[in-house]
């Protein structure tokens, strides 16, 4: 058997059925474009070896060869460390277990890129009570020798054993009093040597075990050590919260330890590349004197510049973060280790910068020639740039917090406790700020939503009303805050500690999910250049149109501002929440005959017609999906006895009478109930007036600019050809009698949105009749699942907590699920008509990995709220890019 190297790697007979995989892989310049296997911290280190950067030796045990390790390593794998510690001696010029030149070794987890990792390091493995001697003659430090064998034993002990730490501090802290020093550093001598005995006496205490003398026995035990700590609830629980795999593989990398606590001209140095607030290239850092490894961050306050570092020592650190960023391409953070005024690399990490700072660096990274744009656009979340749309909190507020709730609409705002809708936009409407307060909001309160500029709810997730309806609109919201409760009556919202008035000051931080108390400091957002560059490149580079979800001109004409190309859901229902219209409607909805229903409708017409134009001016040219009335009808009656009266006036009828018809009305399950298509076929004069004030809209807006609207009806709900058959002749009939009034003539399409399943497996036979397939995600995954988007909330966290869902559905698209029955219904949809146009415009729009599959789909659009849209844009960029380079 050979030793490996970067040419001839070893291999394993026994790891699987599958083709060999390599168990060891040594640190070589080859091994940069090897991360997949060995890991984001053992590539980058190559690549600074490759830059002919001074980087400590070792090797990497492959992420293939750690998923076999379990109880114990294969023997296999035992031989092949010894054979290529043999070659690692030849380069560091120690032997490994030899007790006159010991070689020691260092063991840290090199986890996947964009994974993160809580796993500590193991240092100094391989000392013993020989190589003790070794080291101390070595280093010419008998007392530095020991440091180094007693924080290895404590080190070992807790990693390995899971002994508590606690325990040798006291050991510690007893032996200092005992001698009469203040302080571990003052320990010298055949003191420091006694230490070493009690810290070893405590760990045979704590274990019925002397601790192994053996080098292969402590490199075997810490290497399994690691893997369990990375395999372990704490580190799966802090992955799946960041957003990676639970299950996600790592690789484990060795190298020669080098010292830095070898005195005043040793250390630890971090250095970065960038200005973390503004992305300007400036070298900086911080240095810590006589320090090893873990002990840096606990020491990092008691840092110095990195001005104070020798002009020798900093030039040379000046240069290689500059040569490191250069090759890699990104903002970095570099730790170092400085072992007697001697420089060795011992980590290189993307630097962490605001997502402003962000956007600098990569555009300046691009305009110098060290990263193509597509390398850019994918090395941004596309979810941080919502930092760069909202307001955020100022680091000067006082987090003085009344409850946490979900962070469901980003953005910070401050204003009063104000629990009824009506109440709020007429507040508002007096220029007061006000934060709407309620369980959870209705259809019927979006007056007051509009009006308001924040958000809070007790019930309801993250795709709740009342997040959806924020998120479209900018402004901040938490939902879910079940640790408050609200008393109307009272006027009092309770926390856990305390209470807060109606009409008092609270602060919302939608990113945070927090509820603060009093009014707090705010920072307004600032779009700078760079993003409006980074977006054209992302329009360059992506396949599918990004659409907004939009039904106000102030929506509409934020989202156009953001880079929509069009209109993929205009929810017609939110036109008649108001005023006059929210009259008409509901003198609609009381009539017994279909005359009066219509003589109702007629009232509304004229200001639809005014709405949709507006919409298509400022869409102009682009396509504006306009989804006919939807929600079942009772929403829009009111349930408090004053209101119902104060209605039987307006529309002169008798108070008794309209109570039983609103009561009548009421169903027990409304998002399966009377609604959408099967609404639409019950009253065909909802359709009628809607088309024709769509049709109307159409010719208003051609006469007055001379640029035909792109209109697509869309019919919701259907399961079936023949509804949806059914209602397009009364669409195409509206569009012949506005052509024939007017002599224009226009285009337009009739489609549906696929929300149900049974609609999704007939989608081929639908696909006969319509234009067009808007999948509506949010009411696809309540009727898959079973579940109610705004109750889930519940609940949902338990289910992700316990690995039965991987994510919430609600907000990322359920690809086992959900995804298979979008797939049958693109596949069927387009067998039976090759040309149809296909998007999504529930919430999933605006996630980037529903986004991904969006594109591996092969639809057309994504439709999102506005605010997501440039989130989108990026995120559709990326899809494009990564289904390239598969």
């Amino acid at each position: 058997m050979t030793i490996v190297t970067d040419r001839a790697l070893l291999r394993c007979n026994n790891m699987s059925k599958k083709p060999r995989a390599s168990w060891i892989e040594t640190l070589t310049p080859a091994l940069s474009t090897r991360s997949a296997e060995v890991g984001d911290k053992a590539a980058r280190l190559a690549v600074a070896l490759a830059s002919d950067l001074p980087v400590s030796q070792g090797f990497v045990i492959t992420q293939s060869a750690c998923a076999v390790i379990s109880a114990k390593l294969p023997k296999e794998l035992q031989l092949n460390l010894r054979e290529v510690l043999t070659e690692l001696a030849s380069q560091a010029g120690g032997t490994y277990g030899d007790p006159s030149r010991p070689l020691l070794l260092a063991l840290r987890i090199s986890a996947p890129e964009n994974c993160p990792n809580p796993v500590d390091g193991i240092l100094n493995v391989g000392l013993n009570d020989g190589t003790l001697a070794g080291l101390a003659q070595s280093s010419g430090d008998p007392r530095f020798a020991a440091e180094c064998y007693r924080h290895f034993i404590q080190n070992y002990a807790h990693v390995v054993l899971g002994d508590d730490p606690v325990a040798f501090e006291e050991v510690l802290a007893l032996f200092c009093e005992e001698r009469g020093y203040l302080s571990e550093h003052e320990i010298t001598g055949n003191d420091a040597r006694e230490l070493v005995s009690r810290f070893k006496g405590q760990y045979a205490a704590n274990n019925s075990e002397a601790f192994p003398e053996d080098v292969f026995v402590q490199l075997e035990q810490s290497i399994l050590a690691l893997l369990r700590a990375w395999r372990a609830p704490r580190a799966r629980a802090q992955r799946r919260l960041q957003g990676a795999a639970e299950d996600a593989s790592c690789a484990i990398f060795v190298q020669a330890m080098t010292f830095g606590n070898l005195g005043e001209d040793s250390g630890m140095v971090r250095v970065t590349s960038r200005d973390a607030a503004t992305g300007q290239a400036h070298v900086s850092g911080r240095f810590v004197k006589s320090v090893q490894g873990p002990d840096l961050s606990m020491k990092l306050a008691q840092a110095q510049d990195f001005s104070s570092l020798p002009d020798q020592v900093r030039k040379v650190l000046q240069v290689a973060v500059n040569k490191l960023e250069s090759a890699l391409g990104e903002p970095l953070d570099m730790e170092c280790v400085l072992s007697r005024g001697v420089i060795s690399i011992v980590a290189v990490k993307k630097a962490k910068l605001s997502t402003s700072a962000t956007l600098n660096t990569l555009v300046d990274l691009v305009a110098k020639g060290h990263l193509q744009q597509e390398q850019a656009l994918l090395r941004i979340d596309p979810i941080s740039l919502d930092q760069l749309l909202h307001t955020t909190l100022s680091p000067d507020a006082v987090r003085q917090i009344l409850a946490t709730g979900l962070p469901a609409s980003p953005g910070a705002v401050s204003g009063q406790v104000i629990f009824d809708a009506e109440e709020a936009r007429k507040l508002a409407a007096a220029g007061e700020a006000v934060i709407l307060v309620r369980p959870e909001t209705l259809p019927e309160d979006i007056r007051g939503l509009h009006a308001a500029d924040g958000v809070l709810t007790t019930r309801g997730g993250m795709t709740s009303h009342a997040a959806v309806i924020a998120r479209g609109m900018g402004k901040p919201c938490v939902a879910g805050a079940s640790t408050l409760r609200i008393d109307v009556q009272a006027g009092t919202l309770s926390g856990p500690s305390m209470v807060v008035n109606k009409g008092d000051m609270i602060t919302l931080d939608g990113s945070t999910g927090q509820v603060l108390i009093g009014q707090q400091p705010v920072l307004k957002p600032q779009l700078s250049g760079n993003f409006a560059t980074l977006l054209t490149w992302a329009d360059a580079h992506r396949r599918m149109g990004v659409r907004a979800n939009a039904e106000t001109v102030q929506d509409a004409r934020m989202a156009r501002d953001l880079g929509a190309e069009g209109i993929g859901l205009c929810r017609s229902e939110h036109m008649f929440f108001e005023g006059e219209r929210l009259l008409a409607i509901r003198e609609m909805i009381l009539a017994d005959r279909e005359k009066d229903r219509r003589a109702a409708l007629a009232k509304t017409l004229p200001m639809l017609r005014a709405d949709f134009a507006a919409l298509f001016e400022i869409m102009a040219g682009l396509p504006v999906t306009l989804r006919l009335l939807d929600p079942p009808l009772h929403e829009f009656l009111p349930d408090a006895a004053a209101d119902v009266e104060a209605l039987a006036r307006a529309i002169g009828t008798d108070v008794a009478a309209t109570k039983r018809r609103i009561h009548d009305m009421h169903e027990q399950n409304p998002m399966l109930g009377h609604r959408g298509v099967r609404l639409l076929l019950s009253f065909p004069e909802i359709v009628d007036m809607q088309a024709r004030a769509i049709f109307e809209a159409v010719t208003d807006v051609i006469r007055t600019t001379g640029r035909p609207p792109i209109p697509e009806i869309m019919v919701p709900l259907v399961v079936s050809r023949a509804e949806f058959d059914q209602v397009r002749v009364r669409i195409d009939a509206a569009a012949r009698e506005v052509q024939s009034e007017t002599g224009m003539t226009f285009d337009f399409r009739v489609g549906t949105m696929i929300e149900l399943p049974r609609a999704a497996l007939r989608a081929g036979d639908i696909a006969q009749s319509a234009e067009f397939f808007s999948f509506g995600t949010n009411d696809l995954t309540q009727t898959t699942f079973g579940i109610s988007r705004d109750d889930s909330a519940r609940f949902i966290g338990e289910y992700t907590a316990r690995g039965i869902f991987t994510q919430d559905p609600f907000v990322s698209i359920d690809i086992d699920g959900v995804g298979e029955l979008l797939e049958l219904a693109v596949k069927r949809g387009r067998k039976s008509r090759p040309g149809i146009h296909l998007g999504i415009c529930g919430e999933h729009g605006g996630d980037p990995k529903s986004i991904a599959f969006c594109e591996a789909l092969g639809l057309d659009y994504v439709s999102c709220s506005p605010f997501r849209v440039p989130i989108a844009r990026l995120a559709a960029a990326q899809a494009s890019l990564r289904k390239l380079q598969k």
